[in-house]
């Protein structure tokens, strides 16, 4: 039979590669779609593959949607997400969904014991040690939807406990690989959102811009993979051909090289623990000729370093910081930000709020909710004063016990 699939996020990058896929494949059958408020494309999408039951997270969009369309069931709300989830009767959830609005199906998706591809890595980043317990009690797969963690996990199924000795994360260095923090002073949104290798959505591009994907991924592979934040490294590899590499207690090492593909990643996540014949650009190394790796410069980076130390100082820290993060990031593309600003804001927030110990989601919610708040207040005090380049974000979160 079918595996009965759900994919929350269907309008965006990961959402949309994933339909493509699934127009190659008899293996499963669609059970519903959601949104964040893209309703007029989720409605096509939805008409054109049969779908019955589709939720729309934004309100005002979920009730236009509710109007206009008359095939089937409009859920709406972040609450209508977690409804989707839970009545779908799916064997497989796709969490597409971007920034931590996606915390709340993931939860509700291991909860019920439903395998989830998780292309959402604020899941893991806010939510941590509390979503890989909750995915381990229930039994339910927990398979990443990532070309660099798509790689790790492929790297290491199978290998014997204890053969791990580091976990390298390849970054292609963004559009501003090279650059000085004095030459990211000025950048435009529009400079920052041209990605020499991937096409994204904004809030991922920029992201990549100022490295914070790869603090964030650094984090998802320590709670992925159970390995200790010492022992993951992130190294810039502008080709992109290298995804990861494993480095083995016996000196070897294993690396996962392909051309740049998410359709990749995707089709792993679905298909696993099979792998699914794709029609991918092949890679031969004779073409690429030369594959070159440089540390990160984390003076003009920053974010990477405000990453780790919020992730080392664990508790409510990295919820801090993705929330502050994602302020940020939307200030600077609505042009009230400078690129600098961002990790200014991040720090100012982690500064202010440290870190607060974890107990139940709830202390989750509300530690984002405090550093959404603090954030925006941030966003009008950096953006008016020069501290955003002078910075120089020396100090750690302190933890609240």
């Amino acid at each position: 039979m079918p595996r009965r699939l759900l994919i929350l996020g269907s309008t965006g990058s990961i959402g949309t590669q994933a339909l493509d896929i699934l127009q190659q494949s008899d293996e499963f059958e669609l059970v519903g779609l959601s949104a964040e408020r893209n309703w007029e494309q989720l409605v096509e999408q939805a008409s054109r593959l049969n779908v019955k039951r589709i939720a729309v997270a934004d309100r005002d969009a979920g009730a236009r949607a509710s109007e206009a369309w008359t095939g089937g069931e409009v859920l709406v709300g972040p609450e209508g997400l977690v409804e989707l989830v839970v009545t779908s009767g799916a064997d497989l959830v796709l969490n597409a969904l971007v920034g931590s609005a996606g915390l709340g199906p993931t939860v509700a998706t291991l909860g019920e014991g439903i395998d989830l591809a998780l292309a959402n890595k604020e899941s893991l980043v806010v939510g941590g040690e509390l979503v890989t317990a909750l995915a381990e009690a229930t039994g339910a797969a927990l398979i990443p939807v990532d070309s660099e963690h798509t790689a790790l996990h492929q790297l290491m199924a199978g290998l014997p406990i204890g053969a791990v000795e580091r976990l390298v994360i390849t970054a292609s260095g963004g559009p501003f690989r090279g650059r000085t923090r004095a030459q990211l002073a000025d950048v435009t949104v529009d400079e920052a959102l041209k990605h020499p290798t991937w096409a994204m959505g904004g809030k991922i591009t920029i992201d990549s811009a100022t490295l914070m994907n790869k603090g964030l991924e650094v984090m998802e592979a320590h709670h992925l993979f159970g390995t200790p934040y010492e022992q993951i490294d992130v190294v810039v590899h502008p080709q992109s051909i290298v995804h990861g590499l494993v480095d083995l207690v016996d000196g070897a090492s294993l690396a996962h090289l392909g051309h740049p593909d998410m359709r990749i990643a995707i089709a792993y996540a679905l298909h696993h623990p099979d792998l699914a014949p794709l029609p991918s650009r092949r890679l031969r190394l004779e073409e690429v000729g030369q594959l070159t790796f440089e540390p990160v410069d984390l003076d003009a980076f920053p974010c990477l370093r405000l990453a780790r130390d919020a992730a080392v100082a664990g508790g409510t820290a990295p919820c801090v910081l993705n929330a502050a993060n994602e302020i940020a990031v939307h200030a600077f593309l609505e042009d009230r930000l400078p690129f600098l600003g961002i990790p200014a804001v991040i720090y100012e927030t982690l500064s202010s709020l440290g870190s607060q110990r974890v107990r139940a989601f709830e202390s989750l919610y509300e530690a984002d909710r405090e550093a959404r708040e603090l954030a925006a207040e941030l966003v009008e005090t950096v953006a008016g004063t020069t501290r955003a380049s002078s910075t120089t974000f020396g100090e750690s979160p302190r933890v609240v016990e």
